[in-house]
C-alpha cells in the first residue's frame, strides 16, 4: 500500500476506528475519531506515547479520576493494550488476558507462558511474546483461538510491533525478527545483540531497535538491510526508540537521552540525566518526556534537548505517556501521577497501596488503563 506515513497507515489498520485523517509528520495519527484505541506498546508503531485524540480527561479534571474496575490477576509486568473495546495484558502467571474494557469482565485467557511482552493488535489478531517458551504467539483477538506461533533461540520478552503486514520482534538470542503477520513465516532476521524488553519502532520504511550490545540499529523494514547504527557508551535496555519529526529518541544505561537523525543516524543532541535511562521517551507537541533511574522524569525540548522541567517520584518513574495536556506516570512508588505537560505541576497523585505500577499506561476514551504488578489490571475514569 502506498501510504505516506507508516504510523498513519498502521493506526487506521490497528484501531479500526472511524476517522477523518490528518497527516502531521512522519508519525501522524487519525484525528476526530469516535473511538480511539491504544493497540500496542506506547500507542503507535513509532512509539510516540501520545494520544492526540483524548478530549475527556484534561488538566482541569484528571485529578478527579477514580477506579472504574479492577481485574485481579498477577503478577502483571506487561503494559496493557486496547483495541475494539478489549484490554489485553500478559502476566507472569503464564497467560495472556483479554478483558472487556467497559466492565473489567474476563473474555478469555490463553496460556502463552511467562510474558512481559506488551500485546499488539492488528486486523483481528493479537500478538505477544513469551519468556519461557521463546515464542511469539498470534491469537484470534475476539476468541483467543490459536493462529500461529514462531519460536526463536532465546526468550521473547520484546513487545512486538506490527506495520504493513509484518510483525517485528526482538529476541534474547541476539536477532531482530520480521514475520509475516498472517502466517508467522520468517520474512528476514538481522543479528543484533540480545534484545530483552525493548520494542522495535517502525516509521517511513525503517525499523529501529536498541540492543544490549550498546547499539541502536536502523534497518530497512522490507529487507532487513542495515541503514545505520549508533553506538552509545553502555547497553540499551528497556528503553525502546521513539520516532517523531525525523528524529529517533532513545535512552541508554550510560545515563543519556539521545536524539538522532532518523535518516542518517547522526547525533542531533544528547542530555545527561543523573542515572541510567531505562525508560521509553514520549514525544508530544515538541517536548520529549523521559524517566531516569535518578527518580526524575524530564521534559526536554525535542529539537534542542534544552531542559524544561523535571518531576521527582520516589522510585523509577517508568515510561511517560501524554494525552490532552497531561503526562501520565506509573512509577515504582505505588502511585499513579498526572502532571501538567507544560509545567510539570502535579494534577493527579493516586495511591495504589501495594500496586507497584512500573509499566506504561494506556489512555483512551476518558479512561486510564494500567497493569499493577501485585494487583492486576486497573481502569480509572471520571466518577460521572
Amino acid at each position: 500500500m502506498k501510504i505516506k506515513t507508516t504510523c498513519f497507515l498502521a493506526l487506521l489498520t490497528l484501531a479500526g476506528s472511524f476517522a477523518v485523517a490528518q497527516q502531521i509528520g512522519p508519525c501522524a495519527r487519525p484525528t476526530h475519531t469516535l473511538v480511539v484505541d491504544w493497540p500496542l506498546f506506547h500507542s503507535d508503531p513509532c512509539h510516540s506515547g501520545f494520544n492526540p485524540n483524548e478530549f475527556v480527561l484534561s488538566p482541569t479534571n484528571v485529578g478527579s479520576v477514580v477506579p472504574k474496575w479492577k481485574y485481579a490477576v498477577g503478577p502483571i509486568a506487561s503494559s496493557p493494550s486496547l483495541a475494539n473495546g478489549v484490554v489485553y495484558a500478559g502476566s507472569e502467571d503464564g497467560n495472556l488476558y483479554a478483558i472487556k474494557a467497559a466492565t473489567g469482565a474476563l473474555l478469555w485467557k490463553y496460556a502463552t507462558g511467562y510474558t512481559e511482552s506488551t500485546p499488539a493488535i492488528a486486523n483481528g489478531i493479537v500478538y505477544t511474546g513469551s519468556f519461557d517458551t521463546k515464542s511469539i504467539y498470534a491469537l484470534n483477538a475476539t476468541t483467543g483461538a490459536f493462529i500461529w506461533a514462531f519460536t526463536a533461540g532465546g526468550w521473547m520478552s520484546s513487545s512486538p510491533t506490527v506495520a504493513n503486514g509484518v510483525v517485528y520482534v526482538g529476541s534474547a538470542d541476539g536477532n531482530l525478527y520480521a514475520l509475516n503477520a498472517s502466517t508467522g513465516a520468517l520474512v528476514w532476521k538481522y543479528p543484533t545483540g540480545p534484545i530483552f524488553d525493548e520494542a522495535p519502532a517502525v516509521a517511513n520504511g525503517v525499523v529501529y531497535v536498541g540492543s544490549l550490545d550498546n547499539n541502536l540499529y536502523a534497518l530497512d523494514a522490507s529487507t532487513g538491510a542495515l541503514r545505520w547504527r549508533y553506538a552509545t557508551a553502555d547497553i540499551i535496555q528497556y528503553s525502546s526508540p521513539a520516532v517523531a519529526n525525523g528524529v529517533v529518541y532513545i535512552g541508554s544505561a550510560d545515563r543519556n537521552v539521545y536524539a538522532l537523525n532518523a535518516v542518517t543516524g547522526d547525533l542531533v543532541w544528547k542530555y545527561a540525566t543523573g542515572d541510567i535511562v531505562y525508560a521509553t521517551p514520549a514525544i508530544a507537541n515538541g517536548v520529549v518526556y523521559v524517566g531516569s533511574y535518578d527518580s526524575y522524569v524530564y521534559a526536554l525540548n525535542a529539537s534542542t534537548g534544552a531542559f524544561l522541567w523535571k518531576f521527582a517520584t520516589e522510585g523509577f518513574p517508568g515510561d511517560a505517556v501524554v494525552a490532552n495536556g497531561v503526562v501520565y506516570l506509573g512509577p515504582q512508588d505505588d502511585n499513579v501521577y498526572g502532571l501538567d505537560a507544560k509545567t510539570g505541576a502535579v494534577l493527579l497523585n493516586y495511591s495504589i497501596g501495594n500496586g507497584d505500577v512500573g509499566t506504561s499506561v494506556a489512555v483512551a476514551n476518558g479512561v486510564v488503563y494500567m497493569g499493577l504488578y501485585f494487583e492486576g489490571v486497573w481502569a480509572f475514569h471520571l466518577p460521572n
